[in-house]
């Protein structure tokens, strides 16, 4: 496996809990999970980044991505392979569910990553979503507010996607 860093924005300790999991499952070391500050100095360190973001307000990054999201452009991302996670309310947000993980891809996508982890959209409740590419998730969108008992199944399966390319 190569080497793999996660890097997570998690304002109430949601997407926290979920870069955790991740990285249990992945048998990724706890130095190895960061938050976005941390991404300019040890980004080049890794051949896989795991970028995680809950949605917050209407649709806006959560505070530590703004800073995070402008470091990682400066950051050279050729030839790594990039897959996202996030968190969002379907419910009460169902217009803006998971946009994090879209700005974030945004702001990216031109680096020269290889993006990997899409999740179709077909078992989720929402209207719209901007990280939404091609009729599917850019990663993996999790709602912890009203399908926390779909989480673990998402995150497995998105693991098991992901893991040939990681």
């Amino acid at each position: 496996m190569k080497k793999i860093g996660i890097f997570y924005g998690s304002s109430t300790g949601v997407c926290e809990s979920i870069a955790e999991k991740i990285a249990e499952k992945l048998q990724i070391a706890s130095s190895d999970v960061n938050t976005p500050d941390k991404i300019s100095s040890m980004a080049a360190d890794y051949d896989v980044l795991l970028l995680g973001s809950s949605t917050w307000g209407s649709g806006e990054l959560q505070d530590d991505w703004y800073d995070g999201l402008e470091a990682l452009k400066s950051v050279d991302l050729s030839g790594k392979t990039v897959a996202f996670f996030g968190c969002g309310d379907s419910s009460s947000f169902c217009d803006t569910f998971c946009d994090a993980m879209g700005l974030i891809y945004e702001g990216i996508k031109d680096k020269g990553c290889n993006f990997v982890g899409r999740v179709s959209t077909a078992d989720y409740n929402f209207s719209s979503s901007v990280a939404v590419v091609d009729n599917e998730f850019i990663g993996l969108a999790l709602d912890e507010v009203n399908e926390d008992y779909k989480t673990d199944d998402r995150i497995n399966a998105w693991i098991e996607a992901i893991r040939p390319s990681i």
